[in-house]
């Protein structure tokens, strides 16, 4: 059934109401009712809250382990979209990986540009952190611009002297706001879903004055040494086609653990449309599988570390 569900999602896409380069005022509205359509399946909780003085959505399903921690980030080009919209597919994650998922309301531009949106998903670790959440048993997570966002927060955190998390997972990264991959253009006919011109009009209000090859803007600039293992996922029917695998390129080459996948011919953040697409499902199983994990490594190492303690006291 593949072939007439990734024609029926092309479908639906092409005639839906968005335009992501449109009145941000309305496409907020817009993309708020498209998120909230269908709700959130009744065993999803969610609750509001605040973590190191910004807004966040705790996102949990049933049998979460509670020491373990999703940071979620959004979507939206970093104009729209909110904590809440993200929470259906925060929720897929979290079942997929036994954790709450915690989504962040980072501040949005025009109204707050960059690096609002860094210093905000930064200041949420930091108050795990404090809260006494090891690093170790927490994962990133984002989808689009919260992609992009995670592998910038990833390393602003390294040039602040915080421990890495265990592992992040990116869904259809925007990861270079200058828009300069070959897939901008190459893509544009076969993408259902995002436009080069609305991207540079996001890009724009996000960035104000800022160079776009900024680092903790776009993190395919970025120095990516010593970052978590990161596990990259992109449609192959995608203008941000080259944002993955250049990102993926460069935490190679810097030495970071990186798994890519690209699926063919499906559209972006195709995870978020799991319940009609046999791929979404398949892909957000293989994420959680990687955070699930790195997560085990990590434990194993900790075990590790107390056996060889233990014995040097005994």
């Amino acid at each position: 059934m593949s072939r007439q569900q990734r024609q029926a999602l092309d479908e639906m896409l092409r005639h839906g109401p968005l335009d992501l380069g449109g009145d941000v005022a309305e496409q907020r509205v817009l993309f708020h009712g498209m998120m909230t359509s269908i709700p959130l399946p009744p065993d999803v909780s969610t609750m509001e809250g605040e973590l190191g003085g910004v807004p966040v959505v705790t996102v949990e399903t049933p049998g979460n382990d509670p020491e373990t921690v999703l940071l979620y980030l959004h979507g939206g080009a970093y104009a729209i979209g909110s904590a809440a919209d993200a929470a259906g597919l925060a929720a897929e994650v979290s079942r997929r990986t036994g954790a709450r998922a915690v989504c962040v309301e980072y501040r949005l531009a025009p109204e707050h540009p960059f690096p609002a949106a860094v210093d905000d998903a930064l200041a949420v670790y930091r108050a795990l952190l404090d809260d006494g959440v090891p690093s170790s048993a927490i994962a990133f997570v984002g989808e689009s611009a919260g992609g992009g966002l995670v592998a910038a927060a990833l390393v602003a955190a390294k040039d602040a002297g915080l421990p890495q998390p265990s592992s992040a997972a990116v869904f259809s990264p925007w990861a270079d706001l200058s828009l300069s991959g070959d897939s901008a253009v190459s893509k544009a006919a076969v993408d259902a879903s995002l436009t080069s011109e609305g991207l540079r009009t996001r890009a724009r209000d996000y960035l104000g004055d800022t160079d776009p090859t900024t680092p903790h803007a776009s993190p395919v600039f970025a120095d990516l040494t010593g970052l978590a293992p990161l596990f990259i996922q992109v449609g192959s029917y995608e203008i941000l086609l080259d944002d993955a695998v250049r990102l993926a390129a460069r935490a190679a080459e810097h030495d970071v653990h990186v798994e890519l996948q690209v699926w063919p011919q499906v559209p972006h953040v195709f995870q978020a449309f799991a319940a009609m697409l046999d791929e979404g499902a398949a892909a957000l199983d293989a994420a959680g599988a990687f955070i699930r994990a790195r997560w085990a490594d990590g434990a194993d190492a900790d075990a590790s570390g107390e056996a060889v303690s233990a014995g040097a006291t005994s």
